[in-house]
């Protein structure tokens, strides 16, 4: 089965199931689906930060400082959650993500999706999947933070990372 088959819940406004569409047809005609992202660091407390490969069907070739992607249908964001840090990091055994908060990502244009934030500490050694990571390294957060003027990021990965700053500032006063 490809990406772009894969069954997706679609939700509404308030992150309820109203209906099911395979993922190509969910971001053809901009239906509302689930997604997470977790935000991995190591034993350092570095950030795993990573470039998309070119044939993403979604913001390809871009920068992130998460790891992620769609809640399958039927799926918990939880258990999305573990699969997919376990996927893009190529590891198993990984602790079970901390969920931080939710948010609703629209980019006004037709991509919107509820965005469940996690983060994880991974201490394993890391093999991304090559068809899905182009690059990929653990970089101290201020590099982070230099880097995003520098490079181009994914705008979901973006705005949750801001929200993710801002959750921060909120919980540690």
């Amino acid at each position: 089965m490809s990406a772009a088959d894969e069954l997706l819940d679609i939700v509404d406004e308030n992150d309820r199931v109203i209906g099911q569409s395979p993922r190509g047809e969910a971001y053809a005609r901009g239906l509302r689906h689930r997604c997470v992202f977790i935000q991995a660091r190591d034993a350092e407390g570095r950030i795993f930060v990573h470039r998309r490969t070119p044939t993403k069907m979604v913001f390809p070739s871009l920068y992130d400082m998460f790891v992620g992607g769609v809640v399958g249908a039927g799926e918990t964001y939880d258990d999305a959650a573990l699969r997919e840090a376990e996927e893009e990091l190529g590891v198993s055994g990984l602790p079970r993500p901390e969920p931080l908060f939710k948010f609703l990502y629209d980019d006004g244009a037709g991509r919107t999706w509820w965005s469940s934030v996690y983060r994880v500490r991974c201490e394993l050694p890391v093999s991304p999947q090559a068809e899905e990571v182009a690059w990929h390294g653990f970089l101290p957060e201020d590099e982070v933070e230099r880097r995003l003027s520098d490079w181009t990021w994914v705008p979901d990965g973006l705005a949750a990372y801001e929200r993710l700053r801002a959750h921060h500032r909120r919980v540690t006063g």
